[in-house]
């Protein structure tokens, strides 16, 4: 028999266990820190709507994987706007200025409306994230120079790039071209599915490396040779291109390790055509990237959101 405070002496004492966090656990989210800094994405190339409405797609993915984040957009070729900032394509200069303004407006009012403990905000008003997968050095020069050009304190992260997301996301452009199987353990063919791949980026022979190192992860979920080529070096994707045939390859594909932004799409026609294959599109709005942004942004400020976990 019980008693109100339990069972009868003697029987054991079923204690409840502490919920343990599993594999189908999703783990509390994140927000951002009070008064962190701003992400601001800087986006390459000649600014355009489309452009636009990629980077606004990668920054609301970033936000929706931090609540609280105060995500911006910047163009590296933008704009140079007065305050507030207007433009479609608010330079780098003018975007980290106004967040500068901002930042500052907020910390005057709450001393005028005698906010206890206030302190004035200390550290970098911005975390800049280049909208690149791989190295380039002419573009991060630009990007150096519209962060000296705003005169404020700010943080300049690593390009995206090599990151396991990127060989995922260059998987799923190449199935989308019908150029690759979408998933390998699934026992259907492909007619148009290439058996080596040029991946093409620009950047220089650090670039190339850098691809290089992604690529090798594209080639083990491919199964097919993968070898990095420069858009921005004469001769250089038709060289990968005779060396895959030379190896084997009969049916290559083009797969561009790019964003977009980047580059002008004749180039990476023009460059197709010199191979003689077919391309598949680049990474764009690709769900890694906003990610991958988020991911450089946090690491710069020794914050932990949800991990970044691979799709497929």
């Amino acid at each position: 028999m019980s008693s109100p405070q339990g069972p009868a002496s003697g029987l054991p004492v079923r204690m409840p266990r502490p919920r343990q966090p599993g594999r189908h656990r999703r783990p509390e989210p994140v927000a951002a820190p009070e008064g962190a800094p701003s992400l601001v994405l800087a986006v390459p190339g000649t600014p355009s709507a489309a452009t636009r409405m990629l980077a606004d797609e990668v920054v609301s993915i970033a936000r929706s994987e931090l609540p609280g984040l105060d995500a911006r957009v910047a163009f590296v070729e933008g704009e140079a706007t007065d305050f507030p900032v207007s433009a479609e394509f608010p330079s780098l200069a003018s975007v980290l200025a106004h967040a500068a303004k901002e930042r500052t407006g907020r910390y005057e009012q709450a001393v005028a409306a005698g906010v206890e403990g206030i302190k004035e905000p200390e550290g970098p008003v911005a975390v800049v994230v280049p909208l690149l997968a791989g190295p380039d050095n002419a573009q991060v020069r630009q990007i150096h120079q519209g962060i000296a050009d705003s005169r404020v304190a700010a943080e300049l992260t690593d390009v995206l790039g090599p990151h396991p997301l990127l060989a995922e996301g260059l998987h799923v452009r190449l199935s989308e071209a019908g150029l690759a199987r979408a998933d390998r353990a699934r026992l259907f063919t492909v007619a148009t599915a290439a058996d080596g791949i040029i991946l093409a980026t620009v950047g220089g022979e650090e670039a190339v490396q850098a691809a290089g190192i992604t690529g090798m992860l594209l080639a083990a979920r491919l199964a097919v040779p993968v070898m990095a080529a420069a858009l921005d070096a004469e001769g250089s994707v038709t060289a990968i291109a005779e060396q895959l045939r030379g190896s084997g390859s009969q049916q290559l594909a083009l797969s561009p390790y790019l964003i977009g932004p980047e580059l002008d799409p004749s180039v990476l026609e023009a460059a197709a055509k010199d191979a003689g294959c077919a391309a598949a599109e680049p990474l764009g709005a690709y769900p890694a990237m906003g990610k991958l942004a988020l991911a450089k942004y946090t690491a710069a400020l020794g914050i932990t959101p949800q991990p970044v976990a691979s799709g497929g």
